[in-house]
């Protein structure tokens, strides 16, 4: 028996989406990884055809779908080989805020323009010399009549480039304790005093538009703000937990992409007159592969299904990210193992799995921080 129950209607769902994939995404990757970003155009095909923010209650737009609409919608991201149309940040990690913590006036603002693709969103946490300790950001958020008033520096922002609104976490430098000193606020890339930086360079993921952003004296009103004050740190915490099964999810689906090409590729490259599925080695190492990722799979749907009802797996997930994005390494390594000197050339496809799957150890809280999380709470 299945883990997840998947009903008709997903699977239509599912059907839909790969098909529009394949018409309108994958074809352009290519050109879209060359660019180092992916146009706003396709944002938008992914909002007019139902494809971003499945969550989001119909009064604003949106279908109010479960969870494992979501679901199939990162999957089927993560399978089109590349990272630029990064809709699992924005639909499932960002507009969450929105659509949990906003006001009516915020969800009302906001929302419909997520879900038909016309507001690309970000969010900015991680600052130059603040990483998964969030504690620690610098950027501060100073309140001057009815405005709050920013200043500081974020990096590695993904979407940074392409994004219309903003949640940045900010500190309220006259706080000392740095748990109750950190707010939410939602800002709008128009906003004077708000500058997008460079695009970054980087080892993979090269069609996502990684940036630094900037705030000088960048004014936003005080209804900007996601919540009541001094309550941003809890609501990071909360919504963490979504954040990292989303990468857990991406993981997987991840592992089992690369090992399916890689078994293609074996079946059909022959070494010594036969195909390389027929040596005892290259069996033996899809079979710890199939192993690995089949562990993976079974470990992530029953936290999907717990995440759905409304369990708190906050150590499970830890857990999960660290240990699935590390699976998906080790498949993507032994994977560009077997397919010999092509897995290192660009025209195969596991070349740049390879390259994309190694940051998924590292965001969203590095695979060290998990450790720690899991072993803080297991009393260690």
């Amino acid at each position: 028996m299945e883990i997840i129950q998947y009903r008709e209607e997903h699977n239509i769902f599912r059907h839909s989406l790969r098909k529009f994939l394949e018409k309108e995404v994958i074809p352009h990757v290519d050109e879209w990884e060359e660019a180092g970003i992916v146009p706003r155009s396709a944002w938008k095909k992914m909002g007019e055809h139902g494809f971003l923010c499945m969550d989001v209650p119909e009064e604003y737009g949106g279908a109010g779908a479960d969870f494992l609409f979501s679901v199939i919608v990162n999957e089927e991201m993560t399978r089109t080989n590349h990272s630029g149309l990064a809709a699992g940040l924005h639909s499932d990690v960002v507009v969450p805020y929105i659509t949990t913590f906003g006001s009516e006036e915020q969800k009302r603002r906001y929302l419909p323009g997520c879900v038909s693709g016309d507001i690309i969103t970000a969010i900015a946490m991680t600052e130059p010399n603040t990483g998964s300790d969030l504690a620690a950001i610098k950027t501060s958020a100073v309140e001057e009549g009815g405005h709050i008033i920013i200043n500081g520096q974020k990096t590695f922002i993904s979407n940074g480039i392409n994004c219309d609104l903003l949640v940045l976490a900010a500190r309220d430098p006259k706080v000392e304790n740095p748990y109750n000193a950190i707010d939410l606020y939602l800002v709008e890339a128009v906003t004077p005093g708000f500058e997008k930086g460079r695009l970054i360079k980087k080892v993979g993921w090269h069609s996502q538009d990684t940036a630094e952003l900037y705030f000088t004296d960048c004014r936003v009103p005080r209804s900007s703000r996601l919540g009541e004050k001094g309550t941003g740190f809890m609501k990071l915490m909360e919504k963490l937990q979504q954040e990292r099964l989303v990468c857990a999810i991406a993981a997987v689906a991840a592992g089992e992409r690369m090992l399916d090409i890689t078994i293609k590729y074996c079946k059909e490259r022959s070494a010594f007159g036969r195909p390389l599925t027929k040596f005892q080695h290259v069996q033996f190492e899809i079979v710890e592969m199939a192993t690995e990722v089949k562990l993976g799979r079974t470990f992530l749907d029953k936290l999907i299904v717990d995440h759905m009802e409304g369990k708190n797996i906050v150590v499970d997930v830890s857990m999960a990210k660290y240990w699935t994005t590390d699976m998906a390494c080790r498949v993507a390594d032994r994977c560009v193992q077997l397919h010999g000197g092509y897995g290192y050339c660009e025209e195969y496809p596991i070349a740049r799995a390879w390259r994309d799957v190694r940051v998924m150890r590292i965001f969203a809280g590095t695979n060290e921080i998990m450790k720690n999380i899991a072993a803080r709470f297991m009393g260690l």
